[in-house]
Order: structure tokens, then sequence, then C-alpha cells
């Protein structure tokens, strides 16, 4: 069966709440009797004909779907009394608008575009009509973008969070799509993320490798999880990290994926204890100016967490060469850094 196929029967005596979920709504299934051999995206295609295959199959890619606590794979086979946790997505929406959204452009030729997003803004739209995304700037920017299979994500390679800034690539033709996107799932791709985090590293560097699945109460959150520290029941996430300077009360830090979870760095910075300046969600608080030099606006620097993707090397998708693009940090991430190196200066013992 491809992920084209129609959706299999549902078992309607399996207990669901509720059976037809609106989108973005958190829903549980206890599968009472299992058919032999059965596939579980092809179960919750049955579920749920509205969603298509492959829709499913990237959302249990993405860690959104669980059986029995444990992030699964798509050919996982359910087992009679399996508890299959899901959130219903948000469908796609009925048509992109291109919008004169401005763009910060760092990298531009006839195959890709690298823009410097800016905090605020979502990649592509997530709800019917949605607008303000980098996908309806891009549309207005460029006549040319790929769409490989998908109209409403033109041109997106990779995703960066709402209000996390920095790099992003953007493909103009197919090819260069297909090309980069094979890249960054062989993991050739090298990113380096900037985060100013909450406390003093005790290490120079060290690497977390530590899983990561949906949150088990909130589920707009991830978190690490292992069960009594045997079983891995996330999905495999490792994150390397440099001190890049340290002042009183706070590290900057260069974090280097190796793994691609969603809110990974976020989620790995906290688990380790030091969260994310103003990322309130998991654990960062906000940060003023008053705060780092007892005098000023009280007002936060950040209102979202202070990540930056600061630098990517790749391959030209078609020429070949290597390319090592770089994002400026903006105007929030330059005033945090310029106060914390005040703040260490200030506190120095003189010689």
């Amino acid at each position: 069966m491809s992920a084209s196929d129609p959706p299999e029967s549902p078992d309607l005596d399996d207990e669901q709440v509720p059976i037809e979920s609106s989108a973005g709504e958190r829903v549980q299934i206890r599968v009472r009797r299992a058919r032999p051999g059965r596939r579980i995206d092809k179960y919750l295609h049955g579920r749920f004909p509205r969603m298509s295959r492959a829709a499913i199959q990237r959302m249990i890619k993405d860690g959104g779907v669980t059986a029995n606590g444990r992030s699964v794979k798509s050919s996982y086979l359910i087992q009679s009394g399996d508890l299959i946790d899901l959130t219903v997505p948000t469908p796609d929406p009925v048509e992109l608008v291109p919008e004169d959204i401005p763009l910060d452009i760092v990298f531009e030729d006839e195959f890709l575009i690298a823009i410097n997003k800016a905090a605020g803004i979502v990649c592509h739209p997530g709800h019917p009509k949605q607008t303000g995304t980098v996908a309806n700037a891009v549309a207005f920017y460029s006549a040319s973008l790929s769409d490989c299979g998908d109209p409403f994500r033109p041109g997106i390679v990779h995703r960066l969070d709402k209000h996390t800034t920095g790099i992003m690539l953007i493909a103009k033709t197919d090819e260069a799509h297909w090309r980069l996107s094979r890249q960054f799932e062989q993991r050739t791709v090298q990113k380096t993320y900037i985060a100013a985090c909450v406390g003093e590293f005790e290490f120079d560097g060290d690497t977390i490798d530590m899983p990561i699945g949906m949150h088990p109460v909130v589920r707009e959150k991830f978190a690490v999880l292992v069960q009594a520290g045997k079983i891995n029941i996330g999905r495999n996430a490792v994150t390397h990290y440099e001190v890049a300077e340290r002042y009183p009360g706070y590290t900057l830090v260069k974090l280097f994926p190796k793994t691609g979870r969603t809110h990974q760095l976020r989620v790995h910075m906290s688990h380790l204890g030091h969260p994310i300046c103003g990322d309130v969600m998991y654990g960062g608080p906000l940060v003023s100016e008053a705060d780092l030099t007892g005098t000023g606006s009280t007002a936060p620097l950040f209102e979202q967490q202070a990540l930056h993707a600061w630098k990517i090397e790749f391959e030209h998708p078609i020429h070949g060469h290597r390319l090592a693009l770089e994002a400026p940090f903006h105007t929030p991430m330059k005033r945090l850094v310029t106060l914390l190196r005040n703040l260490r200066d200030k506190e120095a013992p003189s010689s």
C-alpha cells in the first residue's frame, strides 16, 4: 500500500475520545482487538481519513505519536491493549498568499536563497488562510521556488522555531531542494547556534545524548524521556556544546545539533540545568537591562528564547562547492551580549 492509498476501515469498537477530533486536540486510543500485522500508520489513516497517510507518517517521524508512552516508527505493528496517544495536527491552508514581508537576505544565487529569519515569524502556514509566514514572504519575493509536492511550503528546506532567529535555506528549484534535503538527512550539514543560557557551565564543552519526545502532560512541550534510566522511550537526540563566553550568572554557548528533534536545543539546555534566557516554556527567565545593570528598563530584552541560528555549512546543491554562511545577530541579541560583557568587565577583579 502506498501513502496515497484509501484508508482502511477503522476499528470502531476501540476506545477513543473523540472519534473525529478537531485540529490541535490531543486524543488517546485504546486498541481492544488488533488485527494481525497491522501497521500504526495504516491504523491511524483509517481512524482519521481526512488526514493523508503521508501526513500521518510525518507526524509519527516527528515524534507526534506514541504507543504506550514510547515513540514508534510508521512500521510499528499495533497490539491489543496498546494505548496510542497523538495530537491531531492543524490542516494545511487552502491557499498560499504572497505577501510583501521584508526578508534579510544573506546569500542568493539562481538555485537557493539564505535568509536571516527574524523572531516571531513562523516558517510556513499551519492552519487555513494563515498569513505572515516565511513561506508567504518568499512566495512574493521570488518567482522561482521549489514545491516538492507541497505548494504551501514553497522552497522551505528546513525550519526554525517561531521565535528562533537566524539562517534558513530556501530552494529555488526542485533539484536544489532534494539535494539539500538529502544533506540534512545524511547529517552532513553543519549548523552552529548561539544561545545565552542561565548559569555558569561546569565544562567548556560536552555532548548531550538524551532522548526527546512529547511531554507527558503539556502537549505543546517536549521533554527528555527515559524510563528509570533503562529504556529509551523518546527519539534519539544528540547536541554538542562549547562555551563561547562566560559571565557572572550566565553563559554564551555554541550549540551543534547532531540530530534535528523539535525544540531539541531548548530541551537539552533546560535538562542540563541551564535554560535559555527568555525561554519561559522550558524554565528560562525573562531578562531585562535592569536585571543586568541595576538600572535602566525593566522590560524584557527577549520575550522569547535567546537562540540564534548563527552559521551553516553545506555543499552547494548544484555546483558542489562548500558554502559557509553566517547570519549576524539581531538587535536584541546584540544588546544582550553587550550588557553581559559589561557585567563581566564590571565584576572582574582589578589588577
